[in-house]
């Protein structure tokens, strides 16, 4: 029992990573952020990983390519598009979107996976779809299609998108390194994308002051080390189907923590869009039937493999 709190932990973690990217609006450059945060867990993590990646270098450098993209894709895209959703979204609102991508994930795996769909991913996916329209437009569906939403919400929904390419390409490609090198690569690569444009970041907002360095400690400690740390633990131990499941408690511990220190409102169309979209997302994780028969003549290797 007391491997659930590895991925508890690790949630809890994450929802006080989306309070503290709306914090970080307006204080920080979201590129500044994204660096400063990289930079503060590479060294971190080199203190116990550097030495086993250089005595593995020659399978490191085999997957090189792979772990560049992979790293720009999760450590870098997703991570500077969270901090700019947060400049007009709310964190309720980022959380809610967030935990769609274990359904986002499923469904982008279809596709590139050539997995057939199951009933729950496309009775999920729809009712997720229409929860998280009727959350983005704050209870009015129809106003989405004269183009009124906020623009932060669709950053959101483009960064969890983003993830769910990378948790597939992770799985297609099968990297054979210890999850914490692999990891770590990934973090040096996106430090890598992100320096020419922290350079062309403006001096006043790459400020490091009393009101920015917690945040990056935050970022950079507790969100890039010890959260990956309790995930990878939990998957260890639970499987990753076990743990996706936990992503469903980000909103509520997200919400939690935004009223008390963010000072924002739950209203009812948060309770409601975002209860339809959780709803979904249970539905495609649990409900595993499928549509059609898997073919018996799949043992043909996908294409790109």
């Amino acid at each position: 029992m007391r491997f659930w709190l590895f991925p508890f932990l690790a949630i809890a973690i994450w929802a006080g990573n989306v309070v503290v990217s709306k914090m970080a609006s307006g204080a920080i450059s979201p590129l500044a952020i994204t660096f400063y945060r990289l930079a503060l867990a590479i060294s971190i993590m080199s203190l116990f990983i550097a030495g086993p990646v250089w005595k593995n270098r020659v399978q490191v450098k085999r997957y090189w390519p792979k772990l560049m993209f992979l790293g720009f894709l999760s450590m870098a895209f997703y991570q500077c598009l969270s901090y700019w959703a947060a400049d007009t979204s709310t964190a309720t609102n980022m959380a809610i979107i967030t935990a769609l991508t274990p359904l986002l994930t499923m469904l982008v795996s279809s596709l590139v996976l050539r997995e057939y769909p199951t009933v729950g991913m496309v009775l999920g996916g729809a009712i997720a779809l229409w929860g998280t329209a009727y959350l983005i437009s704050g209870g009015a569906p129809l106003e989405l299609i004269k183009g009124n939403y906020r623009i932060g919400d669709v950053l959101m929904l483009t960064a969890a998108i983003s993830y769910a390419f990378y948790s597939v390409l992770l799985r297609k490609w099968q990297i054979a390194l210890p999850a914490w090198q692999s990891t770590y690569m990934q973090a040096i690569s996106a430090l890598v994308f992100m320096l020419p444009m922290f350079l062309w970041v403006p001096k006043g907002q790459a400020m490091l002051d009393t009101a920015t360095i917690p945040l990056i400690l935050y970022a950079g400690i507790l969100a890039s080390v010890v959260l990956p740390f309790f995930w990878i633990k939990g998957i260890e131990y639970l499987g990753p189907n076990r743990c996706s499941v936990f992503m469903n408690l980000l909103p509520v511990m997200t919400a939690g923590l935004a009223i008390v220190l963010l000072d924002e409102h739950l209203k009812a169309y948060h309770v409601m869009g975002g209860g339809i979209a959780l709803l979904g997302v249970f539905i495609a994780q649990t409900w595993r039937g499928r549509f059609f028969a898997r073919r018996s003549v799949s043992s043909e290797p996908l294409s790109g493999e």
